[in-house]
């Protein structure tokens, strides 16, 4: 496989090792999906790390090399589209994207569709897609709902380069750090969301999710009616936090 994957007690690390650029095939893809659904339905497993090998690329995104020996675009990427996450539909659980250099293309796409990000402070991120003829089709849903869409129109017309600090003025990415401690800043945050009870993190990202598209009026409803938040609220855990609170001790959450 052209991934690592390696658990470090509830978080799970995913590197990308496809020297030079680690650009992403079909195959390594399809490797991704099975991994990442895997890990969103393993119990014990709260919360998932993703990086690229080395120091210049997080990933160059998709494998022009292969491209060029006819796989198609609309190739068979797996069960989570491309990348593993980009259009995976069972998540109830945080994905963070360690970005240890340039995000190119499809590479920015997949740390998009991460539910957070880090990123070392040499690291950037651009879509040339348009430049060689192509659309960055997924960075067109997801960025102009990060950022204002004329800086989304910017950079996925022209091509244009965004550091990382840049990243960070936007919303884009949460936390910038040194390359050295690209992986501690990005485990430290794992830790931290590993502290909260799972089912209310999976309830925040399902809600989140199904929100996007719900007017302000109608949120509240929506949000009451879900299954995830119901699930939540009404569990052992939701009592568990509250005793533990009281009784001035860490909670034991037991995801249900």
């Amino acid at each position: 496989m052209s991934i690592e994957v390696k658990r470090n007690g509830a978080v799970l690390e995913v590197t990308i090792n496809r020297p030079k650029a680690n650009a992403i095939d079909a195959t390594t893809s399809r490797d991704m999906s099975s991994v990442f659904d895997s890990f969103m339905r393993d119990p014990e497993m709260r919360v998932a790390i993703l990086t690229g090998a080395g120091t210049k690329f997080f990933s160059a995104g998709w494998d022009l090399s292969a491209a060029n020996e006819g796989e198609s675009f609309e190739s068979d990427y797996g069960v989570g589209g491309f990348g593993g996450i980009s259009e995976l539909k069972f998540r109830p659980k945080p994905v963070i994207a360690a970005v240890n250099g340039m995000a190119v293309g499809g590479g920015f796409e997949i740390a998009l569709a991460a539910d957070l990000i880090v990123a070392a402070e040499h690291a950037e991120f651009f879509l040339p897609e348009a430049t060689l003829g192509l659309i960055a089709d997924n960075a067109t849903i997801r960025l102009p709902r990060v950022v204002p869409p004329n800086i989304a129109r910017e950079m996925l017309i022209s091509g244009r380069r965004m550091s990382a600090a840049e990243a960070k003025s936007w919303g884009i990415v949460n936390q910038v750090s040194t390359s050295d401690e690209l992986m501690t800043t990005a485990r430290q945050l794992a830790e931290r969301i590993c502290l909260s009870a799972p089912l209310s993190v999976a309830a925040v990202l399902d809600l989140i999710r199904q929100l996007e598209t719900v007017s302000t009026d109608d949120a509240m409803s929506v949000l009451r009616n879900n299954p995830t938040y119901r699930m939540a609220i009404e569990s052992q855990d939701a009592a568990e936090g509250t005793r533990a609170f009281a009784e001035k001790r860490a909670p034991k959450w037991q995801g249900k």
